[in-house]
């Protein structure tokens, strides 16, 4: 079975993936369980999608009452399906794709004049990205105060707990993947 849109207007909308195994989508059924939690917590909501890949993560939120989505990778096999997903979906008005590379910094979302509610964060696995990603996210002053990070990461990579402007709130366990979730309190 091929990756699609879980639930909302969009639902079961098939979506392109990439062939090779530089970008790892997240599962049907790990991206159910996130929305489950987040509920309502979707609808309306300005979403910033870092490592985006597919833009399975964005694109589910946009289905199920999202305000606008900024993707953002800098993997050309990403940008690539990425554009094709939004188009097929025909989500251009909502969607807007940023090529960048988020190791350096985020300085790409702090000219986008807007501050957002919730954001995914889904990086290569085991690389050392999550803290330098949860760095520049809080130096980019772009979040709303309790905005919502969902991380998805690697059982051998665990969420810093030396950031004071991000508290974890929860985390699942599904296989060898941790979802965390996070406050921004700042």
């Amino acid at each position: 079975m091929g990756l699609r849109i879980i639930s909302g207007t969009l639902k079961g909308k098939k979506l392109y993936s990439v062939r090779d195994m530089s970008i790892r989508p997240t599962a049907d059924r790990l991206r159910e369980s996130i929305f489950n939690i987040l509920s309502q917590r979707v609808l309306d909501a300005v979403v910033l999608d870092l490592f985006a890949g597919t833009g399975a993560l964005g694109i589910e939120a946009l289905s199920r009452g999202a305000e606008s989505v900024v993707f953002v990778d800098n993997r050309k096999g990403a940008l690539s399906v990425l554009r094709r997903n939004i188009d097929s979906c025909m989500l251009d008005q909502k969607a807007n794709i940023v090529k960048w590379n988020i190791r350096q910094n985020l300085n790409c979302i702090r000219s986008k004049k807007q501050n957002f509610d919730l954001i995914f964060l889904d990086p290569p696995y085991d690389k050392n990205l999550i803290k330098s990603t949860l760095f520049n996210l809080d130096k980019s002053h772009s979040l709303k105060k309790g905005a919502c990070i969902v991380v998805e990461h690697s059982l051998f990579e665990p969420i810093p707990t030396d950031f004071f402007a991000f508290d974890l709130l929860d985390q699942r366990k599904h296989g060898k993947t941790l979802v965390s979730f996070l406050n921004y309190v700042i």
